[in-house]
């Protein structure tokens, strides 16, 4: 067996227990031994086919000192975020891009086409980052580096081939029987035996809640309503007969919050729900140390109302976020640049999903791109941030398998979406909750922006000299001018633009 080392290790395995009986590994050991000896063994074993093997969430980096080289890997969906570059002669890797970029020998440059990337999505997409050389290891690929060279290798694609073979009761039974599975492998856990839970409106963390062994719920709240979902998932909570816990956020402790979310984030994010979770983290982490949270399933079974929209033949299908045209990005900013454009991050995966149910194509192109650079990103580093282990056991790759071949008339049926997971969550849910409308995890920002009593921070930074640097202050002006006068759907934009502002200025 060639020697091998782990050099780096964020997440957990969730099946530790099957790997342990079947590379003969000790069960007694502690949390970090264990892990450690998995990633050894299912190396020797089986190479980099490991992954397949290992359900939870995971981002490592194995050295092989037989064939001198290092491994790093990310987990077939990225719910762990990595971060690579070379420094000097060394590859650096880890899920902290901060590390990466403060390192001594890392020439620390602003990448200005993500910049134009960001502003029509909104998050950072694909493999660049905000940093010149400074790549994202992708979701489903690892990265080898052989003391020379880095080369990326792609191990897994969110590929969707529907079997027809089974009714809508079945795959319901279907998807019922493997999150029992995941969930019973996440009780099992002895040494992290005290879990609670993030709860919203909706049937994803609503089924999550009730299929397992969290002792309390958890959600923010608002005063503003049409923003507050607390009252709906107290009323969840209290037909499951648990324990519940609300954190009312003022815009005080929003805007107060940002710089902190943005600064630990490591790039900008313009989803401005990243700060609630923050929030919410911070106050849960008072009496949990590990919470459970419901991502993936939108983007597994079809849950925005962009998976239902047709597109155009003659359209690409840029993931279900974009906040700006190429034309109003150009309008702002000082240094366009005319080749970089929106639809390069796409290209290639929708070039590869042609030919399949349009439903299909979308949902890989979000759990390729915007699961990961949006989600993802936020609730990775926002939970990290405050010291709280978020498991994520509905972004387990064994009901990506399932969801991956149901039908998509069976997805979007009965006039809702996801419906057949619905269907599932019905054996643990009171049928109001599992068949309740969706609910956005909305945020009052978009009105709280508009206050003078609390946006002065904001119209500083946005006409501020940085501002000046990259932004045609006039179309700033007009863009916050017309935002103030009650066009509130233009809150997205200010907030995007702010976001950026504010992370240049934290980092350069």
């Amino acid at each position: 067996m060639s020697k091998t080392e782990i050099r780096y290790f964020s997440g957990y395995i969730r099946n530790y227990k099957a790997l342990c009986a079947q590379l003969g590994i000790e069960q007694g050991l502690s949390r970090a031994e264990r892990e450690s000896e998995i990633l050894t063994k299912a190396y020797a074993e089986w190479g980099m086919e490991m992954m397949s093997h290992i359900y939870g969430a995971f981002a490592f980096a194995i050295w092989d000192e037989e064939k001198q080289k290092l491994f790093c890997v990310r987990d077939q969906v990225g719910q762990k975020q990595m971060f690579y570059a070379v420094c000097g002669n060394e590859f650096v890797c880890s899920g902290d891009i901060d590390e990466i970029a403060s390192n001594a020998n890392f020439e620390k440059k602003l990448n200005m086409p993500m910049l134009q990337q960001y502003l029509f999505y909104g998050y950072p997409i694909g493999e660049q980052t905000f940093y010149q050389n400074l790549y994202k290891l992708m979701p489903g690929h690892y990265a080898v580096w052989d003391g020379k060279s880095v080369e990326v290798v792609r191990y897994f694609m969110p590929d969707f081939k529907p079997d027809y073979s089974k009714s809508e009761d079945e795959w319901a039974a279907e998807i019922e029987k493997v999150v029992d599975e995941i969930l019973s492998e996440e009780r099992e856990d002895t040494e992290v035996p005290y879990k609670e839970s993030f709860l919203s409106g909706g049937v994803d963390s609503s089924y999550l809640f009730a299929a397992s062994d969290a002792v309390q719920a958890n959600t923010v709240g608002y005063g503003e309503q049409g923003f507050d979902e607390s009252g709906l998932a107290r009323h969840t909570a209290e037909l499951l007969g648990k324990k519940f816990g609300v954190k009312i956020i003022t815009p005080e402790e929003y805007f107060e919050r940002i710089p902190t979310v943005i600064d630990k984030m490591g790039q900008p994010l313009g989803d401005a729900s990243a700060v609630a979770f923050s929030i919410g983290c911070k106050a849960v982490k008072e009496h949990a140390d590990v919470v459970y949270s419901g991502e993936g399933i939108d983007e597994f079974f079809g849950g925005y109302n962009a998976h239902k929209r047709e597109l155009p033949s003659d359209w690409t299908y840029l993931t279900c976020s974009h906040i700006m045209s190429e034309d109003y990005v150009k309008s702002i900013m000082l240094d366009y640049d005319g080749s970089v454009r929106a639809v390069q991050p796409v290209e290639a995966l929708w070039k590869h999903v042609q030919g399949q149910e349009p439903l299909n194509q979308k949902l890989t192109i979000d759990i390729s791109l915007w699961l990961e650079g949006d989600i993802y990103l936020n609730t990775d580093r926002t939970s990290t941030a405050c010291g709280i282990e978020l498991h994520t056991p509905f972004s387990d790759l064994r009901l990506f398998n399932v969801a991956s071949k149901i039908p998509p008339e069976y997805k979007f049926a009965h006039d809702q979406n996801k419906y057949v997971f619905r269907k599932a969550a019905s054996s643990k849910l009171p049928d109001e909750v599992a068949f309740r409308k969706k609910v956005g995890f909305a945020v009052p920002v978009r009105k709280w922006l508009s206050d003078e009593r609390f946006n002065k921070p904001i119209s500083d930074k946005l006409f501020c000299e940085t501002s000046a640097k990259f932004f045609n202050q006039d179309e700033i002006k007009k863009l916050w001018t017309s935002y103030l006068n009650g066009e509130e759907q233009l809150w997205g934009r200010v907030y995007a633009i702010y976001a950026f502002l504010l992370w240049y200025d934290l980092k350069f």
